[in-house]
């Protein structure tokens, strides 16, 4: 990563790792690795630039004020972010927690089915968001994919879905917790 604010130029550019090809297409960035590919649209004024360079992508804003370079912070962020996921993927570790009921969970056509949670007759429905993969392991519930937007939102999803409300949280510990997130170093 590197950032130049040189005069009225601010640039934000990341070396592509080998594998992995980046184009970029008017507002369009698509990028393909071994996991996959990944396309995404942006949306910024026209003082925000993308562009291939020399085998780095670099994000370039005309103007030297902080609301455009926190934008070009955050497309170079967003793009940094596609390259991790084409080459290793993300995965969120979650954890099923129970002390009264015991919770039986499944994965049902794009669903995640949370049974008997705290003893209710219904099931809790967590929903999976786009092409992530959700495994699940004794107590222990995988999430993982090429999105990072997609997998961090399954896991929040099926986190979500377990919340308690109305009840001491320090007697109801029952729930599925995050407990580990993906590391996004490039």
């Amino acid at each position: 990563m590197l950032c130049l604010l040189g005069g009225k130029m601010f640039v934000k550019e990341y070396k592509i790792p080998e594998g992995v090809e980046v184009r970029v297409e008017g507002n369009k960035v698509k990028v393909k690795g071994p996991k996959g590919e990944l396309e995404k649209e942006f949306k910024f004024p026209s003082e925000i630039s993308i562009s291939v360079e020399n085998n780095k992508v670099k994000v370039k804003s005309k103007i030297d004020k902080r609301k455009y370079k926190a934008l070009a912070g955050t497309i170079a962020a967003h793009i940094r972010n596609m390259m991790i996921g084409v080459t290793r993927g993300f995965v969120y570790k979650l954890k099923i927690v129970y002390s009264h009921f015991p919770m039986n969970v499944s994965v049902e056509e794009g669903k995640v089915m949370i049974r008997n949670f705290l003893g209710e007759r219904t099931a809790r429905v967590a929903k999976i968001v786009g092409n992530t993969q959700v495994k699940i392991e004794g107590n222990d519930i995988i999430v993982s994919g090429i999105d990072i937007e997609e997998v961090g939102q399954t896991a929040s999803n099926i986190e979500q879905a377990t919340r308690i409300v109305g009840r001491d949280r320090r007697v109801f510990t029952d729930g599925i917790y995050i407990i580990e997130k993906p590391i996004r170093r490039l």
